[in-house]
């Protein structure tokens, strides 16, 4: 007898993560692409951060809050506080899932990891908008 059946594979997936194409923990490679996303966009961004550090050395405090009140300084600025955070955030949460066992204790490290992420970027992207909007708002 002739099997008329399309997909004749043998296959341990759901039909529903069959057309979602979700891996094994239901959530696919969006994690991994945004970590790789944010490790290639942190290499020119870092780059900039070198440079516009090394121009405010031996810089006075005005001319420094000159440079840094700059649009584009200060645009680069948050968007490297931004992508640092975030992969650091993501980079830490690999290693909590991976090296964290007990469940009680990973879910407060993840808890905690996010939180972290969070303040430090809250606090830079304060001190960045307040020296770049300072010169505007003064």
């Amino acid at each position: 007898m002739a099997d008329n059946r399309v997909d004749t594979r043998v296959s341990m997936r759901t039909p529903l993560a069959r057309v979602k194409g979700l891996g094994a923990a239901g959530h696919g490679v969006e994690h991994w692409w945004i970590h790789r996303v944010t490790a290639v966009s942190n290499i020119p961004l870092i780059i900039s951060f070198v440079i516009i550090v090394a121009a405010l050395s031996g810089s006075s405090y005005e001319q420094a809050i000159a440079i840094i009140s700059h649009p584009l300084i200060a645009i680069i600025l948050i968007l490297a506080v931004i992508s640092v955070t975030n992969h650091m955030r993501l980079g830490m949460q690999i290693i909590i899932e991976d090296y964290v066992h007990e469940k009680g204790y990973k879910i407060v490290a993840l808890i905690a990891n996010n939180f972290y992420a969070v303040i430090i970027a809250v606090a830079c992207l304060y001190a960045i908008l307040k020296v770049s909007l300072g010169r505007i708002l003064a």
